[in-house]
């Protein structure tokens, strides 16, 4: 179902827009990059005025100098060691569960933490520099040095249990469900409606490359090969307004580009190439922000890595269907036809593919269900996930479940008699 370029166009939307836009391009990566800079103008700023007070005690200068350098050198050692540790704990947890899980190196208090003592430092170096030859100085300043060095020491503690953390199993299928949770949610705000009509019945398919006229310029990736992460919507919707176009992607969040791949088709006199590929941010990997089968794709990971033979932890597999069960059930009753954006005058600009319910079944469930065919415990878990989905699940949407579930009772039967009873069948 259309949409607008703020979000899925629904009524009372407009207050949830706000919130939530779906096809955004964030800022959290702007604030990254500049949360360095700006504590380091903060600490230099504060260093050069901070020994110009001259309110309460005095304090020998030549004291508070080696304070303040053995503080500031000191916090930045620190940091340094606690750093190589946590690059160990990211290794070790990528490889214990799946390396495609960044949830870690994503966190803000990872590069928070890093720009605070970065502050920390300037300021003591600064102040101790602005000091120069005084023979006193105010204890306002080894004060603040001492503050802000228990301040980052906080912040190094944060940030260890967080690496502690994301080591550990629970800890990790938590982290991947709330972000699943949050994409959903901004996503798919509308309940699915199995008797309403097709969002656009008079609108042509999808047209094919191999089906492209004269009317139509097909639009290709050209840089090197890398994943297509974020989609600007607002830009884009913008650029086929103002060319009184439409663009149709061939590509979705997720999907790997390389040299030749078909982006997007876009209408006669729509915008260029150059400018279509300016509103796509690709990347080496995937990423959360909008692209609602990573969730599926990580869980599924986790539970092949457990039921692959070198591992062999069926329990871990079983907490992976959990999870992946909860995502399921969650869109199990939502309207999953988002593909289409809408002008504010209402008319379809740009549209996307976008997985469908059958779609998300199979990524959850289809490679997983052959792995759990050697264990007993993760057949049973799939067959009650199966059976749990197919009770809740609209009718329409029950077959692609109905078919796996078959599948899993007949190997169930056959390969372990004694645990697969004819009571607990479907």
């Amino acid at each position: 179902m259309p949409g607008s370029a703020d979000g899925p166009a629904h009524p009372g939307a407009r207050e949830g827009r706000r919130r939530r836009v779906p096809y955004r391009r964030p800022a959290n990566a702007l604030r990254r990059d500049l949360a360095q800079l700006f504590c380091a103008v903060v600490g230099l700023v504060l260093g050069l005025v901070a020994p110009l007070i001259t309110l309460g005690p005095q304090v020998a200068a030549g004291r508070v100098v080696s304070v303040l350098f053995t503080i500031g050198f000191g916090v930045v050692s620190l940091v340094s060691i606690i750093y190589s540790m946590l690059f160990l704990v990211v290794q070790f947890s990528s490889t214990m569960f799946t390396p495609r899980l960044g949830l870690f190196r994503d966190e803000p208090i990872v590069w928070r933490a890093f720009a605070f003592t970065v502050g920390v430092f300037v300021f003591c170096v600064t102040s101790g520099l602005a000091i120069g030859n005084h023979d006193s100085v105010s204890a306002f300043v080894p004060c603040v040095a001492m503050v802000l060095t228990l301040i980052a020491l906080g912040l190094m503690r944060s940030l260890q249990m967080r690496a502690f953390n994301s080591i550990q199993l629970g800890h990790s299928l938590t982290a991947i469900a709330t972000r699943a949770h949050d994409v959903y949610d901004g996503l798919y705000p509308r309940p699915y409606d199995p008797d309403a009509p097709p969002a656009r019945p008079d609108r042509d398919p999808l047209p094919r490359p191999s089906d492209t006229g004269a009317g139509r310029t097909v639009v290709r990736w050209t840089g090197p090969p890398a994943v297509l992460q974020r989609i600007d919507m607002r830009t884009l919707v913008g650029l086929a307004r103002d060319h009184d176009s439409e663009v149709a992607f061939h590509v979705a969040p997720g999907a790997t580009l390389t040299a030749g791949t078909v982006l997007a088709e876009v209408t006669a006199d729509g915008p260029t190439g150059e400018a279509l590929r300016a509103a796509l941010t690709a990347g080496v990997e995937r990423s959360f922000v909008q692209d609602p089968e990573l969730p599926f794709r990580l869980l599924a990971d986790i539970a092949l890595r457990a039921l692959s033979p070198a591992v062999n932890d069926p329990a871990t597999a079983v907490e992976a269907l959990d999870r992946l069960e909860d995502l399921l059930t969650r869109l199990a009753d939502r309207d999953l036809e988002i593909g289409g954006f809408d002008d504010p005058a209402g008319r379809l600009r740009v549209s996307v593919p976008v997985p469908d319910w059958d779609r998300y079944v199979r990524t959850a469930v289809d490679d997983v269900v052959f792995a759990a065919a050697g264990s007993p415990m993760a057949l049973r878990r799939m067959r009650d996930l199966l059976r749990g989905l197919a009770e809740r699940a609209p009718e329409r949407r029950r077959a692609v479940l109905h078919d796996r579930l078959r599948w899993v009772e007949t190997t169930g039967r056959e390969a372990y008699p004694l645990v697969w009873t004819p009571a607990e069948a479907s």
